[in-house]
Order: C-alpha cells, then structure tokens, then sequence
C-alpha cells in the first residue's frame, strides 16, 4: 500500500479541520510561499502551485524538480476540481471500495492523477476556493508537506490552534 495508512475517515476529519477563514489572491501567494520556505529549507526537489478555481496564481520549480511535475500538478488539479477533495483522499476510497477510480468516474488516467500532493483550500462557509498542488516526492509525503503548509498558514491567521 503507497497511501501512508490513511483511512478516508482520516483525510476526511482532516479536511473539515484545515478550513480557512478566507482565501483571496494574497492568501493563495503566501500560501505558496510558506510551501516553498518549507521545502527549500529541507532541500526538497518540488514543483509547486497554487491555484484559485482554475487560475494558476503560483507555480515554482525548485533546485532538483523535473519538468514533468507540472503534468503531475496538472493531473491533480483536474481531480480536486472534479471532487472537491484531496487527491489521496480520493485514492484511498477508490482502494477501500476496491474499484477503479478512472473507470467509475470518467476521467481518464491520462488527464487525472489521484496520487497524494493536491490539497483543496476549502473556505468556511463557501466551499473550494482554491487548490494546493505539490509533486516531486513519494506521494504520502507530497500530501503531508501540503498539511504542513496549510497548518502553518492557519496558525499565522490565528484561525487554528
């Protein structure tokens, strides 16, 4: 199993916590900067991005990234835009249920990626402002550094303990 251990009662607990107070452009830029500090300072070789709805408002390759990371973001984002959910999410339901993920839902492996590193950015309130995409490590560890990140943003806007 490549999913971590994870449970979808897990992830989902994990989304209704890591909602923010709001997400406007700002946010979505030091969102992506906070990625990138984290990264940089444990010499991680990412590609990240963050995105409100479809638009890519940040997008940075850092030493050691491979030009591919950008189709792995981009399979990603068409996942969490699709369900509203991280793309690990989505992964460990489709193994608990025992189904074909692409099959069940229409949506061809080639254009969608349900591997761990897209991270919706869910608003109180209002749903799915924006999503977080990080590709370049294995994929439990992409999804855990997004945690990280929006943890860490939560905490610099007194919105989470």
């Amino acid at each position: 199993m490549t999913t971590g251990g994870f449970t979808s009662e897990q992830l989902e607990l994990e989304e209704r916590v890591l909602v923010l107070p709001h997400c406007d452009l700002k946010d979505a830029v030091t969102i992506g900067e906070i990625a990138v500090a984290i990264a940089r300072r444990e010499s991680l070789a990412v590609s990240i991005e963050v995105r409100l709805g479809e638009w890519t408002v940040f997008h940075t390759a850092l030493p050691g990234a491979k030009p591919e990371q950008t189709s792995w973001i981009a399979r990603k984002a068409r996942v969490v835009l699709a369900t509203g959910h991280s793309t690990l999410l989505e992964r460990v339901k489709a193994e608990e249920a025992e189904i074909d993920w692409y099959e069940r839902y229409e949506m061809p492996e080639e254009t969608h990626a349900i591997h761990g590193g897209g991270l919706p950015l869910k608003v109180s309130g209002s749903g799915l402002a924006g999503i977080l995409l990080i590709s370049g490590l294995p994929q439990v560890e992409d999804h855990l550094l997004g945690i990280r990140v929006i943890t860490e943003f939560l905490a610099r806007t007194g919105e989470n303990e």
